[in-house]
């Protein structure tokens, strides 16, 4: 994948290691937001990933396509599939404990995804540097080792939780955030 320099870390990015407190290798991240529409488990018509991180440094998803997903008749719509890449991105930064909003996402589409097939995520953090984090990812058709169909680099910002509480919803922060303190 050609990658921007916006999305390739600078040669001082530091390495990332897990938060102490991350969750341990094999076990299931969770959804940060109920309604969110990557893996909040009360979104209709959402993605509902359910990710883990095998090892504490990368996290592995998987997402089926549905009828609710296309764009061509029976094909993964492309903005929808950006949209697993950036949420499967985004989970593996909860690694750090940290929160992080997207500031770039470059997605390659290499094949296409038909609906009621199943894709394998993964991604992966390629340095920090400041509140920068670089990261990539990929999505592979029917199976971990499938061919690779969907390919995405990114640049997520790292921010305060007072973010989320000034430009979204202060209460449902608070709702489904008590490890996060929150003064706006």
């Amino acid at each position: 994948m050609t990658r921007s320099s916006l999305t390739t870390p600078p040669p001082d990015a530091g390495t990332p290691a897990a938060h102490p407190d991350a969750p341990p290798p094999g076990t299931d991240l969770g959804s940060h937001y109920s309604r969110c529409f990557g893996c909040g488990t009360d979104h209709p018509t959402g993605l509902h990933l359910t990710a883990r991180t095998p090892d504490g440094t990368t996290v592995e998803a998987e997402f089926t396509v549905g009828e609710a997903h296309q764009g061509a008749p029976m094909l993964a719509h492309g903005g929808v599939l950006a949209a697993a890449m950036d949420e499967v991105i985004g989970m593996s930064v909860y690694l750090f404990h940290k929160p992080y909003v997207t500031g770039r996402l470059e997605t390659d589409f290499l094949l296409p995804v038909p609906v009621g097939t199943t894709l394998h995520l993964r991604a992966w953090c390629n340095g920090i540097a400041g509140r920068k984090a670089y990261l990539e990812a990929e999505g592979r058709i029917g199976a971990p080792d499938g061919p690779v169909a969907v390919r995405a680099a990114a640049l997520f910002i790292e921010v305060s939780m007072e973010h989320f509480a000034q430009h979204g919803d202060l209460a449902a922060i608070a709702a489904e955030h008590q490890d996060y303190e929150v003064n706006p």
